[in-house]
Formats: C-alpha cells, sequence, structure tokens
C-alpha cells in the first residue's frame, strides 16, 4: 500500500479491519516528513489485530504482520523475500517513494501481489502500479472522490485505466476481508 497526503484516514479504515488471521503481509509506504521519527507504528498497533512495526534493512518478510517504511528510506522487497532499506534519492520528492516498493514487490512476487494506492497529492505510485499491472498483480486505487487529494489515485487511472477495483477505503477494506475468507490472503 501507499499513499500521502489524505492516506492516514484512508489507512484507519483499512488496516484495523484486517482479520488477525491474515496471511499476507503488508507493507505500506507513506511519505512522511523525513527529518522527523515516524509515529505510524504508534498510531496504528493498538488499533490492529495484526503486529505492526516499522521495517529493519533486510528483515524477513513475515506474514501477518503489517511493516511501515521508516523516514527517509526507501523501502524495497528483495530476494527472500525481505525487506530491504535504500538512501537513493528521493523520487517525486519523497523518500520512501511508493514507486520503488511497487516495482520491487512487482519483480519479485507478479501475480501473487495485490498493489492499493490512496490518497495523495503527486503522481508517486502510478508507474508502480502499472508495474504491479504489466506483472498481472491485483490493482486497487482509492476512487479519487473519496481522496482528500486525489492527484496520485487520478495519477495512477491514468497510468492503469482497467484497474479492477476503484474503491473507497471502506471498499477496499471489505475486498481485502472477502479474499481473505475465500482463502486468497
Amino acid at each position: 500500500m501507499g499513499g500521502s497526503a489524505g492516506a492516514i484516514d484512508a489507512l484507519l479504515t483499512i488496516l484495523p479491519a484486517l482479520p488477525a488471521t491474515l496471511r499476507a503481509s503488508v507493507i505500506v509506504a507513506l511519505h512522511v516528513q523525513r527529518d522527523r521519527p515516524s509515529l505510524l507504528t504508534q498510531v496504528f498497533g493498538p488499533r490492529c489485530a495484526l503486529p505492526v512495526h516499522e521495517a529493519q534493512d533486510n528483515e524477513p518478510l513475515e506474514p501477518g504482520t503489517i511493516v511501515f517504511a521508516p523516514p527517509d528510506y526507501h523501502l524495497l522487497l528483495d530476494t527472500g523475500p525481505r525487506l530491504s532499506l535504500s538512501l537513493d534519492a528521493p523520487l517525486h520528492f519523497s523518500r520512501p517513494a511508493i514507486d520503488f516498493l511497487f516495482e520491487s514487490a512487482a519483480d519479485l512476487l507478479g501475480q501473487r501481489l495485490i498493489g492499493i494506492l490512496l490518497s495523495g497529492a503527486n503522481a508517486d505510485g502510478a508507474q508502480g502500479l502499472a508495474a504491479i499491472d504489466r506483472a498481472q498483480g491485483l490493482c486497487m486505487v482509492q476512487s479519487p472522490d473519496s481522496a482528500s487529494s486525489p492527484a496520485m489515485p487520478r495519477a495512477a487511472l491514468a497510468l492503469v485505466p482497467q484497474a479492477p477495483h476503484v474503491l473507497d477505503p471502506a471498499a477496499i477494506a471489505e475486498t481485502l476481508n472477502s479474499l481473505h475468507t475465500r482463502g486468497l490472503l
């Protein structure tokens, strides 16, 4: 999952709705201030049934967890699968950049991946979601009219106009739970 301005509100609907029995790993890259510690684990940890933590470099990807990208690091998925942190230059003025996460995950997981792009004020994540689509992963985009900053969802829909799921945050949560109930997550 990825987002920027307004995405925390969407995540406050989506992440607490995920069941404790979810087998999938949930990796989240949000545009946060690079010069301050993130409070995302403190905000989401008490609200979620799944364990929540901030990514560490070279950490194995664990099923049934929610992992946030730390401030001022790009978060990528690497062979193993493992989480990898990078100090490469910001992309779209952001580090972490959603495109880096989505593209690395698409390369590694292909059709086993679900990419979810939420509210945001720039085009970060659109190229990455297109990579997920090319790898035959499932793409979800927050509906622009439900996003407080619709630029990010609109940029994604311009590149992936056939995205099968353009949903508000509650419907994204319902879709993920439906996939879990059917044994797909």
